[in-house]
């Protein structure tokens, strides 16, 4: 069974359609708080109150990952998400449904994600042999951004034809699909148990100090996270805004850019699928990382016009499906199987810290600092309106400009730490 690669891709098939499903409903609820509230900071604390109980939770997850049954905890960890989701309809039909109920919501479902993401991690690894994970990794970015793609279309038509409420619906009918397909159709051998501890902080500690013993792999997540910091900074709440501000508040061309990075995400995912790259794991990550942050940042930066931000968006989406797909093998490759969940959940918990800090850092730095810096007259604004342009918008405009050289430059930093540098001599031989 662990060499059955068709019984992942029927498992990544089922999940990746549930997938569509829950963006689709994210995506709604973005609409719906959007028009309720005005506010962008709305919807960066719907993502915020996902990402916190999961970067806690995640430190104590892992060892009860790695003693349970990892079906088990998939099935129920999807249902608390599915009973989120029909209270959300209920407070709609209702007409009762307040951004708080979000909020609430989004907590919940960052919670059960800390115990399923490690779970499914663990899942992966005993259906895929170790010869075809990166092909693994290639095809799981292939549906994420293959989702990244449509979530938004369709959700908009959806939307607009049915309410939020129909999209719930068809939300719960993709995770009914799902759950059926785990519990009658994928099968794979289950090694509950592992290290005893007497504790969840126990597990925590233990996967901790794994990974500080494993000296190269600690760095690759620390600087990961770094990675995930810059990323966000710019990505997650302050592209559409700058795209728009700059652009006359075009969506079509907002529409385009994110289009265009979806496409180039999906094709990176299906090159890193073919399996035809370096087998030097540690330089596709953060030479991938590099090309992301130096092309894709500083042309999103100094772009003015929608074809310059879709080729900034080709550049900064490409070379992601190559950086998870590098770290995936050595982690898979590295971690013993019987102590992954609790591994795997203190990499979650320190790779993703940094995200929210990024989310809400980046939008205080774009309305109080950069944007009001870019409207006042002096030396150093003057210079960086010959690069960037002038008017609203040229704030953020300079933030992709330093998460572009910040971000280049610690990734080149990280590639050539002696603990890493070590690690992808010692994978070429």
């Amino acid at each position: 069974m662990k060499n059955n690669f068709k019984n992942y891709i029927t498992f990544w098939f089922s999940q990746s359609v549930s997938q569509l499903g829950s963006s689709m409903t994210s995506f709604a609820l973005i609409l719906w708080s959007y028009m309720q509230e005005g506010s962008a900071m709305s919807v960066s604390l719907m993502t915020f109150f996902n990402y916190i109980p999961y970067i806690i939770v995640s430190l104590f997850a892992g060892a009860f990952v790695d003693k349970h049954n990892k079906k088990t905890i998939m099935l129920v960890s999807d249902s608390i998400a599915a009973v989120c989701s029909g209270i959300i309809f209920v407070l709609c039909i209702s007409n009762e449904l307040q951004i708080c109920h979000i909020y609430m919501v989004n907590f919940m479902i960052g919670f059960v994600n800390a115990f399923q993401g490690p779970a499914s991690a663990i899942v992966i690894g005993k259906m895929v042999p170790r010869d075809k994970l990166s092909q693994a990794s290639g095809l799981s970015a292939f549906s994420n951004n293959l989702i990244t793609v449509l979530a938004p279309v369709l959700a908009s038509a959806l939307f607009s034809y049915g309410g939020l409420r129909f999209l719930i619906l068809i939300d719960l009918l993709s995770f009914v699909g799902a759950f059926l397909t785990l519990i009658f159709i994928i099968k794979f051998p289950e090694e509950c148990g592992g290290v005893e501890e007497r504790s969840m902080l126990d597990g925590c500690l233990q996967g901790i100090y794994f990974l500080k013993r494993n000296r190269a792999i600690w760095g690759i997540i620390i600087t990961m996270a770094l990675i995930n910091f810059f990323s966000r900074l710019t990505y997650e709440n302050i592209l559409s805004p700058m795209i728009l501000a700059r652009s006359g508040n075009d969506s079509v061309i907002l529409g385009i850019v994110n289009a265009a990075m979806g496409i180039a995400g999906i094709a990176g995912g299906v090159l890193v699928a073919s399996g035809k790259f370096s087998r030097d794991s540690v330089k596709m990550i953060y030479i991938s990382a590099i090309f992301s942050f130096l092309l894709g940042d500083l042309m999103m930066g100094v772009g003015r016009n929608v074809i310059v931000w879709s080729f900034a968006g080709v550049a900064a989406s490409l070379p992601i499906p190559f950086i998870i797909a590098g770290q995936n093998v050595i982690l898979y490759k590295s971690v013993p199987e019987e102590i992954q969940g609790r591994v795997f959940a203190v990499r979650n918990a320190i790779q993703f810290s940094t995200i929210p800090v990024g989310i809400l850092l980046g939008g205080f730095l774009a309305d109080y600092v950069f944007e009001p810096f870019m409207l006042t007259d002096n030396v150093i604004s003057a210079a960086l309106h010959c690069l960037v342009g002038s008017g609203k918008g040229s704030g953020m405009a300079v933030m992709f400009l330093c998460t572009g050289i910040l971000g280049s430059i610690s990734s080149l930093i990280s590639y050539n730490l002696k603990d890493i540098q070590r690690l992808s001599k010692n994978e070429t031989l």
